[in-house]
């Protein structure tokens, strides 16, 4: 998995492996989409509080899933701090949390705009 932050996009993208055990596509959003930006120390503890998800799921280890809402978009692990960011392109996808070592600069990239 790759999160790649452009001047007007935010692609993560993901193994084809990933895809297909999580059940999920690449997600590419517009930066002017995209709201409150945060960066997560526990994202697998925000997994845990979501609600039934529909995807790879290794309680406490690993997910690449989706509520059944369909409105967040989890890709974490544990030991690595998460990116949050808030999506309003008005599709049902509503927050996406996604664990990277480069959390914390992605966070500061996305805040400047």
């Amino acid at each position: 998995m790759r999160v790649e932050v452009t001047g007007d996009r935010v692609l993560v993208r993901l193994a084809l492996w990933q895809r297909i055990l999580g059940l999920l596509g690449d997600i590419d959003v517009s930066r002017s989409q995209i709201g409150d930006v945060q960066v997560i120390e526990d994202p697998l503890r925000e997994v845990m509080r979501s609600g039934l998800k529909a995807g790879l799921r290794i309680p406490w280890l690993y997910y690449i899933c989706r509520t059944i809402r369909l409105d967040q978009v989890f890709i974490v692990r544990r030991g690595l701090p998460g990116l949050c960011f808030s999506v309003s392109n008005g599709s049902p996808l509503k927050r996406v949390i996604v664990s990277t070592p480069q959390a914390r600069e992605l966070a500061k990239s996305l805040a400047i705009d």
